[in-house]
């Protein structure tokens, strides 16, 4: 049976935002995202993270020490049975970095190429799964892939909860303090 998702972006989100993060010394985690993580997991939401990292692009870091911080996140979620199921992670930018990496991709939100991969993956229904994240490109990702989404103000979301007006193409479906506020609010609805 396909199970819907819960896409969470990763800096601003789950953890502050704290610039091109390379190493564990620099993750710290958003007050209550442990707690979020848990309750969407309780409601049956599979927890796959989304994230745009083009540090690696811009030489900020590594694939492999990306892969190192994902690992250490995990593990340290895990402890509180909040770990994720899966994470993908866009390395590219279109227009600055090393060449391979140099390219307009479907992989990078708001576009799509991510979702489709993890739904394959996982076998996943979009039909009542949920964007989350602090940024109109996590809000627009919902839009494209036609899932609801929900802002943060947490992370960059305060100053991107300004851009949006009555004729914004990325209008969030829900707009919430952080991603404790955005679970609870999904866990009123299925009340």
């Amino acid at each position: 049976m396909r199970q819907k998702a819960a896409f969470l972006d990763r800096d601003g989100t789950i953890i502050q935002e704290n610039g091109y993060i390379s190493r564990i010394n620099q993750i710290e985690f958003i007050p209550g995202s442990v707690k979020a993580v848990q309750i969407l997991k309780s409601l049956g939401y599979k927890i796959i993270v989304i994230t745009n990292q083009s540090g690696v692009a811009q030489r900020f870091f590594t694939e492999k020490s990306l892969k190192k911080v994902h690992k250490y996140l995990q593990k340290q979620l895990r402890k509180d049975k909040a770990g994720w199921d899966g994470i993908y992670y866009c390395p590219h930018h279109p227009r600055v970095g090393l060449k391979r990496y140099l390219k307009d991709c479907n992989c990078r939100k708001p576009k799509t190429g991510l979702v489709k991969l993890a739904a394959r993956e996982h076998k996943l229904k979009l039909k009542g799964s949920v964007v989350i994240g602090d940024r109109l490109s996590d809000v627009g990702l919902g839009k494209n892939a036609q899932i609801k989404s929900i802002l943060l103000l947490t992370g960059h979301g305060k100053k991107e909860s300004k851009k949006i007006t009555a004729f914004s193409k990325s209008k969030p479906d829900f707009i919430a303090k952080n991603l404790l506020e955005a679970a609870k609010l999904l866990q009123n609805q299925v009340k």
